[in-house]
Parts: structure tokens; C-alpha cells; sequence
């Protein structure tokens, strides 16, 4: 049971709670989210809280209404996220993509709840996740030669020469259409310290002969601290691996999966909607905008993700749709684990110290 709070209505000083929806996903952390809202754990993973409008889980206003009733259907998705355990290798499709699939599986008669249905929606799925608490993550292609290195340190000869002679794209076909065998990588990976290999290892024992164990060696392994955040673009293959952050997407359900999970994996689609590409840089560093207001780059998105460090007064009008979460400390209207809607013209005006999170709505 998520424990609701007290809330004044309307604008100018007073705000409308939001009651978010938990998931209880194997994968999630026992501890983090039960902590956050200041309710017992129960004994189950915690692994998201939804606030938002989507038909899978849509959130409520404390007095039991939904929240579209106050708002009609917002284009983003806020979560609260708490991995304990590795996520599925996956990716999502540009809007294209999802518009020509979705059209595709219409047309082949699946079910929307169909477990082999891939497109749910016809909608984008870019995300951007911000670390609450220190976040491992698997994002984005790693630079070639730095793959080709890590391999020829570890002794997997095999995909070091694959990078070398075939390159980067080509080594992902053969790797997930099974011409290259990733038994002698996993056993080179075999008591070696380093990271990456402990992964592999680990990931080996949970999912014997899937390609993406071996995937992750060319991908780049990032460790977030609070604060920071990366940002997951169409065609980004990735991974949470532990954490916890707040994670802002489109409303959308579409999720191209590679492996690393007992659900549904196409390969060839997979491989239709990667882009394999090495990215420098996962990591999205936010714009402070003003003192304590910090702005995360998200481009081609219905949303954009703000940090207010609130010390003392915090004063904004709403543009658009928006939802605020407060993530640490307090201020007189909101406490940690709550979260308010905006509506556009409405004011706020907070005082303490906090760690707040803004949605802000945009046009696309």
C-alpha cells in the first residue's frame, strides 16, 4: 500500500498530489522505494512508481480521481526507478520505426497484450534517467579501439579479431545471429577482476548461450553518481544493471529487446532498430540555469527534465502539464516520495531544502 499524504487544491501556493503506481518487478531493489515513500517493504522487489497517464498504470489524485481527470493524457511517463538486478539488453525505436511496426503488427492480427508483440503504441520511447543514488548502467556503443583493447587484455581473441577485420556492426550481426561463437569470449572472461568480465560471468550463469552476455564487452559501462544522468535515444542499446534514479520517457511501451531476459527477443528487428554507433560520451550533463536550477538536454522529446536544489525560496509558474517530485529533504508543500501537478498558469512557491525534480512539457 503506498501511503498518501495531505494536500490543499488549486494554485498559488498550494499543490494537488499525485499517488503513483508501484511495480513489483523480479528485478527490482527491496528497500529503496518502500524507503523513499516512508512505507514498510513488505518482503517483494519495489522496482517503479508511475506517475503518469498510461493505460498500463495510470496514477491517481490523492482524492481517488485519475490523474488524467485533472490533466487529459500527458506525453511523458515519471518514474521512480530501483534496480537490484540487471535489466533486459534493449533498445527503442525512432518514431518511424515505431509508426511502420505498430501498423505491421495491426496488420498480422497480434493482440496488443500479445507476448510476442513488439510495438504497442506507435510512439517513440526515448528516456533519460537521472541517479538518485550511485547507477550502474550499460549505454551506448564503446569507442572500437577501447573494446578491441579490453578484449586483448581478457584473451578473448576471437571478438578482438572480429573488431579488427569486420568492424563494430558487423561484429554485433555475427554475434547475435550466431556466427560468432561467444563460448571462448565467456570462458576467456573466466576469474578476471576486471568488471566487464565479472559480468559477463555473472550474466552467463543466469542466461546460457544468449549473444548479448558477450554484447556487453562493447558497450560502455557507466557509473552514475546522484545527480548525473544519461540519456537513451532511439537506437541506444542499453541496460540498467543497480540503482536508483528518476527516469522521464514518453508515454510509450515499446521496447525492441536483445536478451538478458525470458520475454520476447526478436534479433532481426533488433538489429533493424540499433544503432550501431560508437557514443563517445554517455553521459548527459545538465545546464545550470539559474543557481540551483539544472536543465537536462533531451532533444526531439514532449518533455525536458529539470533539478531544482531548493535553499530557501523556490518560486515558477507552470508553462505546460507538469508534475514535480520532491527526492530528498523538504519544503513546506512537498515532503520526499511526493509528488504535485501543475497545470499551465499555475504558480508554486516553495520553501526548505530540497532536491526537487521538474517535468516540463514541450511540443514536438
Amino acid at each position: 500500500m503506498i501511503p498518501t499524504h495531505g494536500a490543499e487544491n488549486g494554485h498559488n501556493g498550494q499543490v494537488e498530489q499525485v499517488v503513483g503506481v508501484a511495480q513489483h518487478y523480479a528485478w527490482g531493489d527491496r528497500h529503496f522505494i518502500p524507503d523513499f515513500l516512508g512505507c514498510p517493504d513488505e518482503g517483494r522487489p519495489w522496482a517503479e512508481l508511475w506517475f503518469g497517464t498510461h493505460q498500463a498504470a495510470p496514477a491517481t489524485l490523492i482524492d481517488g480521481r485519475p490523474l488524467a481527470d485533472a490533466t487529459g493524457e500527458l506525453p511523458y511517463l515519471l518514474k521512480v526507478l530501483a534496480a537490484a538486478h540487471a535489466l533486459s539488453l534493449q533498445t527503442h525505436p525512432s518514431i518511424e520505426q515505431a509508426q511502420a511496426g505498430f501498423e505491421r503488427e495491426n496488420d498480422a492480427g497480434l493482440a496488443i497484450d500479445a507476448p510476442t508483440r513488439i510495438y504497442r503504441d506507435a510512439s517513440a520511447k526515448p528516456e533519460l534517467l537521472c541517479a538518485l543514488t550511485p547507477f550502474e548502467a550499460l549505454c551506448g556503443f564503446r569507442q572500437v579501439l577501447a573494446s578491441v583493447e579490453l578484449c586483448t587484455v581478457l584473451g578473448a581473441d576471437t571478438l578482438a579479431r572480429s573488431l579488427r577485420s569486420l568492424g563494430l556492426a558487423a561484429t554485433v550481426r555475427a554475434l547475435y545471429r550466431h556466427e560468432l561463437d561467444p563460448e571462448p569470449i565467456i570462458a576467456a572472461c573466466a576469474g578476471w577482476p576486471h568488471r566487464e568480465a565479472r559480468l559477463v560471468q555473472e550474466l552467463a550463469e543466469q542466461y546460457p548461450g544468449d549473444p548479448s552476455v558477450v554484447v556487453t564487452l562493447l558497450l560502455n559501462r557507466v557509473t552514475l553518481s546522484p545527480g548525473e544522468a544519461i540519456f537513451l535515444g532511439p537506437g541506444n542499446l542499453h541496460a540498467y544493471l543497480s540503482g536508483a534514479g528518476v527516469e522521464i520517457m514518453s508515454a510509450s511501451d515499446n521496447v525492441v529487446r536483445g536478451g538478458l531476459t525470458a520475454k520476447h527477443v526478436d534479433v532481426e528487428e533488433l538489429l533493424a532498430v540499433l544503432d550501431i554507433q560508437p557514443l563517445p560520451d554517455p553521459r548527459t550533463a545538465p545546464d545550470e540555469i539559474a543557481p540551483g536550477w539544472y536543465c537536462y538536454h533531451t532533444p526531439d522529446t514532449p518533455f525536458r527534465l529539470w533539478r531544482w536544489e531548493v535553499a530557501g525560496a523556490t518560486t515558477h509558474t507552470a508553462t505546460g502539464r507538469e508534475l514535480l517530485l520532491c527526492a530528498d529533504g523538504a519544503t513546506d508543500l512537498l515532503a520526499r516520495g511526493e509528488v504535485a501537478v501543475l497545470l499551465p498558469g499555475e504558480t508554486i512557491e516553495l520553501h526548505g531544502i530540497a532536491t526537487v525534480f521538474r517535468v516540463e512539457e514541450r511540443p514536438v
